[in-house]
């Protein structure tokens, strides 16, 4: 455990962010389910993943690369 103040703020500091960056990582997961499973509404759940995965790069919770693998993952799905 942290003992100085400082050290106690930072790990209240990162376990608020870590719970935040897993909340994104588990609502990109759901819609890549749904864009899997239903077919009526799969361009409204695209626009709504690649905005996802786009605003999650953009604060650093995924790398870019990560975030251009990930729609390139899509469109494979979307393709075969």
């Amino acid at each position: 455990m942290p003992v100085t103040k400082s050290a106690k703020k930072k790990l209240r500091k990162d376990i608020k962010r870590t719970k935040r960056n897993l909340d994104y990582i588990e609502e990109i997961k759901k819609i890549f389910k749904k864009i899997k499973k239903d077919v009526k509404n799969r361009q409204d759940l695209i626009k709504k993943y690649y905005s996802k995965i786009d605003k999650a790069v953009k604060k650093n919770i995924f790398h870019k690369n990560k975030g251009n693998r990930l729609k390139a993952k899509i469109k494979k799905f979307l393709n075969k």
